[in-house]
């Protein structure tokens, strides 16, 4: 095969900014109380909180009295209140109380920035975008379906990494990197047989040796005894669905990662790996409550492989930002023309935005 190089235009794209008019996730439901918390995408810092009946909203996080991070402060109904000077905005982002307004003074008229959210799925999703050049009710987040689906077992890694989000993509969309894994290695010997582009997602199709497959009661022992794992041949496909990722490895496992950009040297991702159980008809004629309890017991089943994928994968991503970081200048090869697509992808909505 031809060797792809990416030139120095390439390598602009970790300078490239992200798409807002796309859903972003930026917390996981669990962590959003009403204790306000303060979160980041691209550069804007965000609070979001919870008012007394559970809704979730999402507003500038700062004061415009002072500047000050509204993060600091209280939720009182479906306000935030400043800890400073205790100034309260609505959750719209109008300032609402003035603690001691003067009877003849009027509320001041300013207004920080509120975002669109939607609480889906396990997971809070913001759009960033400009709304009013937007229609919204068309734009959906790509959304989890398998996270209530009462055959699918979860587990959630978060992934922070100190790098521009196109190293953390083409990490996840480059299938021949197993290499680095070894003991957490969940496949070998991959080999790209296609790809299919469009203007917003790319789809590669691999064929893999998978170590895993959830066939029999027994074999779930697979994932936790790794001298009982044998290779088998499966299809694993990948997709970027911009901004984020998803992935089937055979009919067993389905794989997640949903992207929150920070700035232009540092992601967080949410990484959801998901093990199947269709496999065991019989558990459909089992009560809804036990499965249920099944589903719940065994959350997390699978955090000690995707950690240590996680840390091994991250430990690469920052040395490729700051090799970028100390010599821009130099050039990179590639020979996974999936890779060359992803960039196209990332160049293409970054001018879209």
């Amino acid at each position: 095969m031809q060797s792809l190089s990416l030139t120095n235009q390439h390598l602009d794209i970790r300078q490239l900014e992200i798409n807002p008019n796309h859903w972003y996730v930026i917390a996981k439901s669990s962590e959003v109380t009403t204790q306000p918390l303060s979160v980041t995408l691209w550069n804007q810092p965000i609070v979001l909180y919870r008012d007394d009946s559970g809704e979730v909203y999402a507003l500038e996080d700062r004061c415009p009295h002072r500047q000050v991070k509204l993060s600091h402060g209280r939720v009182i109904g479906d306000r935030i209140e400043c800890s400073y000077h205790g100034w309260q905005f609505q959750s719209s982002g109008e300032c609402a109380v003035v603690p001691y307004l003067a009877a003849n003074q009027k509320l001041p008229n300013c207004k920080i920035r509120s975002y669109p959210v939607k609480e889906q799925d396990g997971f809070i999703w913001l759009f960033p975008g400009d709304v009013e050049k937007l229609h919204l009710e068309q734009i959906q987040p790509m959304g989890v379906p398998e996270w209530e689906h009462l055959n699918y077992i979860a587990t959630v890694s978060i992934i922070e990494c100190k790098a521009h989000f196109s190293y953390l993509i083409e990490n996840l969309m480059d299938m021949y990197h197993g290499h680095l894994h070894q003991d957490w290695q969940a496949w070998t010997d991959a080999m790209l047989e296609d790809i299919e582009e469009d203007a917003n997602r790319i789809d590669a199709h691999y064929q893999v040796q998978s170590y895993y497959r959830i066939d029999k009661i027994w074999s779930i022992s697979q994932l936790f005894f790794p001298a009982l794992r044998r290779l088998h041949p499966e299809p694993l496909h990948v997709s970027y669905v911009y901004p984020h990722w998803v992935s089937t490895l055979g009919k067993d496992f389905n794989i997640y990662c949903l992207f929150c950009p920070m700035s232009e040297t540092e992601t967080r991702a949410y990484l959801i790996h998901f093990t199947s159980l269709n496999a065991f008809w019989r558990l459909h004629k089992l009560p809804v409550w036990f499965r249920r309890f099944v589903k719940n017991s065994l959350f997390g089943s699978a955090q000690k492989l995707l950690d240590g994928l996680v840390r091994q994968d991250v430990l690469m991503i920052e040395e490729e930002q700051q090799a970028y970081l100390n010599h821009p200048e130099r050039k990179s090869y590639e020979l996974n023309r999936a890779l060359v697509s992803v960039q196209r992808l990332i160049t293409s909505q970054a001018e879209q935005g």
